[in-house]
């Protein structure tokens, strides 16, 4: 026999039917702001499970369809003690074929209410698992409304009451209707946008090149996306031979956060392969050339980038040239800790004016040193003066010098990528 507790009203005691009518247009709009708060649809849901419980019902549950099966996404009840005993994120069995009532609800039904849970059945494990919960939570009543967007249930909503003098009425049923629409649509709403984000990064990725072919070069990259925004940026990073035997390493922005700033570093990226592999410039030259096409031919309105040519004689240091267009310096990290940032080639973004004056600078790269270019993510802190960042950078790279170039480049992402709120890209060299 369940427990029966006694219901407690929606509102005071005494209210008036408008006092009551002001109450539920209260819990409406506190349950759309809940909804609207962020792209984490699973944390929206528990937010208004979290709400309507003890306006609406006793106890709220909060299901959603992944695959063939039912995931119970969270559980609230108005005795804390009660809504420990059910355990949350667990699986249920496809409701395809059960005669339970959330199962009908999933299958198309429109909102259901029940008063009579009957008995388990062994043979429906989907009725077993909510005869359990309504068990569990001591419920007399339960209302039961879909999540459900252009006629796909995605999930639903179970309101929850103990006391069986206490229904549903028209009114709270329609709440609930509504409730469960606007769940749906926030819910869709997520997962098409997690769906555009899985896209868009995977097309950044593809655009990402395959440093397999520069194998006498010990080299290491990565490419990490912004943890807390839904989208993909323009961070870019390349990496290839020339004619005469040296290599080009190149890492930049393109301005924008969104699938059009990852089309558009593909198409720079592109330009830049064929300015670089054909014209047989100094990287200057090649970053001018990049500058007026990328002015004359595309959409591109403001990158910035950093082109390296690496010269690889069989003997005597290596010889690095470089130029920068507004990026942040590279660094050079020796083994024995000593750093540098290389300040030198630098001139303003691409996409200003093509005919600017860009330098060249050069160095020898010393035995065992690490060039390391990267993006701002790396080191830029929301309100945090930029020299800190690059201080910080400098002192991990110090201590990670000797290190395996592998190593050195995930040590680096691990220990600066822990506030991350900007997409990453790191390209490193290890000369010999």
């Amino acid at each position: 026999m369940m427990k029966r507790e006694p219901h407690q009203p929606t509102g005071p005691s005494g209210d008036s039917a408008p006092e009551i009518a002001a109450a539920r247009l209260r819990l409406l709009a506190e349950a759309s702001r809940a909804l609207a708060s962020g792209l984490d649809a699973e944390e929206s849901l528990r937010r208004l499970a979290r709400l309507v419980v003890p306006h609406l019902a006793d106890a709220c549950a909060v299901d959603v369809v992944e695959g063939d099966g039912v995931r119970r996404l969270t559980v609230t009840d108005r005795d804390p003690e009660r809504a420990m005993r059910v355990v949350p994120g667990g699986f249920l069995p496809g409701p395809d074929d059960s005669a339970a009532a959330l199962a009908k609800v999933l299958r198309g039904a429109g909102p259901v209410v029940v008063t009579d849970f009957g008995a388990p059945d062994p043979d429906d494990s989907f009725l077993a698992a909510q005869w359990g919960l309504y068990r569990t939570l001591g419920a007399e009543t339960a209302l039961i409304v879909p999540m459900r967007v252009r006629r796909q249930a995605l999930g639903a909503l179970t309101f929850l009451r103990r006391a069986p003098a206490a229904p549903f009425d028209e009114q709270e049923r329609a709440l609930a209707a509504d409730l469960g629409h606007r769940a749906g649509l926030a819910l869709d709403n997520a997962r098409l946008y997690a769906l555009q984000q899985y896209t868009a990064e995977q097309l950044q990725l593809s655009l990402l090149p395959d440093l397999t072919g520069l194998a006498h070069l010990d080299l290491a990259a990565r490419y990490v996306a912004a943890r807390e925004r839904a989208e993909v940026g323009g961070d870019w990073y390349d990496a290839f031979p020339l004619p005469d035997g040296s290599a080009i390493l190149a890492i930049g922005d393109v301005v924008g956060h969104d699938l059009a700033a990852a089309v558009r570093m593909g198409q720079l990226r592109n330009m830049l392969r064929a300015l670089a592999y054909d014209s047989g410039d100094d990287p200057a030259g090649i970053m001018s050339r990049l500058d007026a096409v990328m002015l004359g031919l595309t959409s591109i309105e403001l990158v910035t980038a950093v082109i390296a040519r690496i010269e690889t004689p069989a003997e005597g240091a290596w010889r690095l040239h470089w130029t920068n267009a507004g990026h942040l310096p590279p660094l050079l990290a020796q083994p024995g800790g000593h750093t540098l940032l290389l300040e030198e080639g630098h001139a303003p973004i691409l996409g200003v004016d093509p005919a600017l004056p860009r330098t060249t600078a050069t160095i020898a790269l010393p035995h065992g040193a690490t060039l390391l270019l990267y993006t701002d993510g790396l080191i830029e802190r929301p309100g945090e003066d930029i020299g800190r960042g690059l201080t910080r950078l400098r002192q991990h790279a110090a201590t990670l010098a000797r290190e395996p170039l592998d190593v050195f480049r995930d040590e680096l992402l691990t220990r600066l990528s822990d506030d991350q709120h900007d997409d990453i890209a790191v390209l490193a060299l290890r000369a010999p």
